[in-house]
């Protein structure tokens, strides 16, 4: 079955509890700034979540800014409980690693 997109509501709700992430263009997208060293190791954690939650982020990463998209194809590309699930974990796990987030 596939996920549902959020109301605007549950939108609103989620971005108050992911200070670090905006809803842009249609994805729920946030960038984070993570030193050279740690890039790897989070990268890794990164994959792994994403892996297990069976979602994957769009992620581009240059030097040491990482920025990350995401959204729900089988819900014809809308935010689902899924995204907002999988930025909670990348939040984590960008803090985890000295990631800090980029306010644009």
């Amino acid at each position: 079955m596939p996920a549902s997109p959020l109301t605007d509501a549950e939108l609103d709700q989620a971005l108050t509890e992911l200070p670090d992430w905006r809803l842009r263009d249609g994805d729920l997208t946030a960038s984070f700034t993570v030193g050279r060293g740690a890039l790897p190791g989070f990268y890794a954690a990164l994959a792994a979540a994403e892996d297990e939650a069976g979602h994957h982020a769009r992620v581009t990463v240059m030097y040491t800014s990482v920025g990350l998209a995401l959204n729900t194809h089988d819900a014809g590309g809308a935010v689902t409980a899924k995204d907002t699930a999988l930025a909670a974990t990348i939040s984590r796990i960008a803090a985890d690693h000295g990631g800090g987030a980029e306010r644009s």
